[in-house]
């Protein structure tokens, strides 16, 4: 028995039902919903089934240890990497998130690959940069010129590379004339930094050459790390004599470029700055030679037209010598002449000043004598006061003997002090047991005091 259907059911089924997506539709809706979700992030793996398309296209699989996951880098991307990368490479990619609807496999849009770490190298160079710009390092200040005629260059970089082979075939193009000195120094591996250092002090101690190229071919990052490093810098900037530096390509930055005191682009482009070409300094010397012969010319031009000019002003010698003898003569009248007038007046001035002083001179004579008069009396009452003084010295003297205490002493007599050296004068300051000292003539004495008695009267 079959049940019933109502139409008015079908309906309502039709409007409550969900749409009934298509699998094109679903995977778009998909990938705009993962593209929305995981914006732009750097993911590392390990590189696993590279191909390189003939469309420029690289398609790989980035993977770990525990999952993988489908990426494509489209040629306008992958043309400006700085690497291929290969089978087993560890590398970093910076990618969106998609899924690539005609097979409906979710996958990473690659825009920029690196080298696994490379991150880390860019932070490391940064703060390198950051910490050697605060100590003026990189000042433009400090940057010197190159020199115009370098008869001298030096090159720090590895004997293998190709970029020394390069800049010896420029300086031999451009000027066969320099002398070129090597210091050579591995540029990438383990210890290279220091050596390159090394290298560059060796160049500044031993000042063979006027300008110090420091060079190497381009590469990866990792490749150029060793001039990345603080001890290339600091030599770089320490070094005698100006420093070009070229390592890589143009679009390579170093810590080494920024010490440099001129970064060239590539390594021929350092050679091609430090070496002027021979063949034009040979042009500016002719054409400074050719305007030194027409300055000399018109220089004996002009010489020749004054030569001219002062052979027509020239007098005879004879004629020139009898009119300097002339006006001779009548200077030396002029100078007899006005000689002899002053000092004839100076004569009758003289003589009339004389006898001016002799008419106003005093007599002197009996004052001379009222003087020497004086004089004697002056002297004589000055010696009989002396006499007088004497005298009363003696009388004086005498008496002081009479009273002097050591001839009362001599005369049997002592004088008695106590212990602090007060003198004794009446029983009252004596006691019994007391020691006194007793001043005698030709000494002194210790008395013990065996009693005192006071007087009686």
């Amino acid at each position: 028995m079959k049940a019933r259907m109502n139409p008015g059911d079908n309906l309502e089924n039709a409007i409550t039902a969900p749409p009934v997506l298509t699998v094109s539709a679903l995977n778009q809706a998909v990938a705009r919903l993962l593209e929305r979700s995981f914006p732009l992030a750097w993911v590392s793996g390990e590189v696993s089934n590279f191909t390189r398309a003939a469309s420029g296209h690289w398609y790989f699989t980035l993977k770990d240890d525990a999952a993988q996951v489908r990426a494509v880098m489209f040629r306008g991307r992958a043309q400006y990497a700085d690497f291929t990368p290969r089978e087993g490479d560890k590398v970093e990619v910076r990618a969106l998130v998609t899924l690539y609807a005609p097979r409906g496999d979710y996958q990473l849009n690659v825009e920029a690959i690196r080298r696994a770490g490379v991150g880390n190298l860019y932070e490391a160079f940064l703060q390198l940069k950051d910490k050697l710009t605060a100590e003026g390092l990189f000042d433009a200040a400090r940057k010197r010129p190159l020199p115009r005629f370098a008869r001298t260059i030096g090159i720090v970089t590895s004997l293998q590379a190709a970029a020394l082979r390069d800049i010896l075939t420029t300086l031999r193009r451009r000027a066969p004339h320099v002398r070129v000195i090597l210091y050579p120094a591995p540029v990438q591996g383990d210890g290279a930094a220091q050596k390159i250092a090394q290298a560059i002090i060796a160049a500044s101690t031993r000042a063979e050459c006027d300008v110090l190229l420091v060079c190497r071919g381009g590469g990866s990052i990792e490749d150029l790390w060793s001039f990345n490093h603080e001890d290339v810098a600091r030599a770089i900037a320490a070094c005698a004599m100006p420093v070009v530096s070229g390592v890589g390509h143009e679009t390579d930055f170093t810590i080494a470029d920024f010490a440099a005191d001129l970064r060239a682009p590539t390594p021929t482009a350092a050679a091609e700055l430090a070496a002027t070409p021979r063949a034009d300094w040979l042009a500016t010397l002719e054409m400074q030679a050719g305007d030194l012969n027409r300055a000399f010319r018109r220089r004996l031009a002009d010489s020749a037209q004054n030569l001219d000019w002062l052979s027509r002003r020239l007098v005879s010698p004879s004629a020139m010598i009898a009119h300097e003898r002339l006006k001779l003569r009548g200077m030396q009248v002029r100078l007899a002449h006005a000689t002899r007038t002053p000092l004839t007046q100076a004569r009758f001035s003289l003589l009339h000043l004389r006898t001016r002083l002799d008419a106003q001179l005093p007599q002197t004579t009996a004052h001379r004598i009222q003087l020497a008069d004086r004089r004697r009396r002056i002297v004589a009452w000055m010696i009989a006061q002396a006499t007088q003084r004497r005298q009363l010295l003696a009388s004086l003297a005498s008496q002081l003997e009479l009273l002097n205490p050591q001839r009362t002493l001599e005369r049997g007599y002592a004088i008695i002090t106590d212990a602090k050296g007060r003198i004794v004068r009446g029983p009252k300051d004596l006691h019994a047991r007391a020691i006194v000292t007793m001043r005698l003539a030709d000494g002194t004495a210790e008395v013990g005091i065996a009693s005192v008695q006071p007087s009686l009267e």
